[in-house]
């Protein structure tokens, strides 16, 4: 598979376009996120909350637009599932990126389908031969129906799979080289995976594909409360010193890429997403200056 051959019109990677540290964006956020004229600010958001032909909310998402670069990161294609992907959904998500121009486009090595239904949660695959050509071509029709490169974000893990023929790593790595789509690195996904399933983070990261890596996702994470031994992907808290750690191994390593930091739930206000934002900053320049320095 010889990959869709999608190029995204020169605006695959953000770091050409203004895009330094970003905020997951939220309804209730938009009135300063309108006023914010913070340098390298961009804005993420789920585009199954403005698949809409018009009304209120995607309304303002253009006007965000018009101020700041944007990032559309899906949760419902189910690029990893076996149910035929639904061209309905193809279309209406192309309609958004003609209408917004979004310079990154994202999805989830998951699933969420099953008998005809959209399920609530992202949910795990073994990573087999038939896999593997399963979900390239489905990341090149994707692509295909996008008009776009994307970015295939790595997952979280709860519990060991038996099956797997190939590693995590790996598997992505070859997803890229046989669908030509780039990656989304999340950190915390790969930190809580690695406390879960007692794999080694760092050297995860160390491993990881750095040249398809198109952005970095930031985000906090829970103990679960019956079992406090297992962390969750949760996105209702700051970014835990874990993550920052991991954080600036990869850009000493890679150098900078567009990075968003998650928040999805326990929101706290703007003021404190931008001090978040800058605590970024500072730790993506510590890394520049190591790298620099090294």
């Amino acid at each position: 598979m010889s990959g869709s051959g999608v190029s995204g019109r020169g605006r695959d990677i953000g770091i050409d376009h203004g895009m330094d540290i970003g905020l997951g964006l939220k309804p209730v956020h938009v009135e300063a996120a309108l006023a914010c004229h913070a340098e390298g600010l961009w804005y993420e958001v789920h585009p199954e909350n403005y698949r809409v032909p018009g009304g209120p909310r995607l309304a303002w998402l253009q006007a965000i637009g018009e101020r700041h670069p944007l990032s559309l990161h899906g949760v419902s294609l189910s690029i990893a599932g076996r149910e035929p992907l639904d061209a309905d959904d193809l279309r209406a998500f192309r309609a958004l990126i003609d209408r917004v121009r979004p310079v990154l486009v994202s999805e989830h090595l998951a699933w969420c389908r099953a008998s005809g239904r959209v399920l609530p949660d992202l949910l795990p695959i073994l990573r087999t031969g038939e896999a593997l050509v399963r979900i390239a071509g489905r990341i090149d029709a994707v692509q295909a129906a996008l008009g776009r490169r994307i970015a295939i974000e790595n997952p979280s893990h709860y519990l060991p799979l038996a099956g797997h023929d190939w590693d995590e790593v790996d598997f992505l790595a070859e997803l890229v080289r046989r669908s030509g789509c780039g990656l989304l690195l999340d950190l915390n996904n790969v930190h809580v995976s690695a406390n879960n399933l007692g794999t080694d983070a760092t050297a995860t990261v160390d491993r990881f594909p750095a040249g398809a890596v198109m952005e970095i996702h930031l985000a906090g994470h829970r103990a679960d409360e019956a079992h406090p031994a297992l962390l969750i992907d949760s996105h209702d808290a700051a970014v835990a010193a874990p993550v920052w750690d991991l954080y600036e191994r990869f850009v000493r390593r890679a150098g900078p890429r567009p990075t968003l930091i998650e928040r999805d739930d326990n929101l706290p206000s703007f003021a404190e997403l931008l001090a978040e934002r800058d605590l970024a900053r500072q730790h993506q320049r510590n890394a520049i200056g190591d790298r620099m320095a090294a």
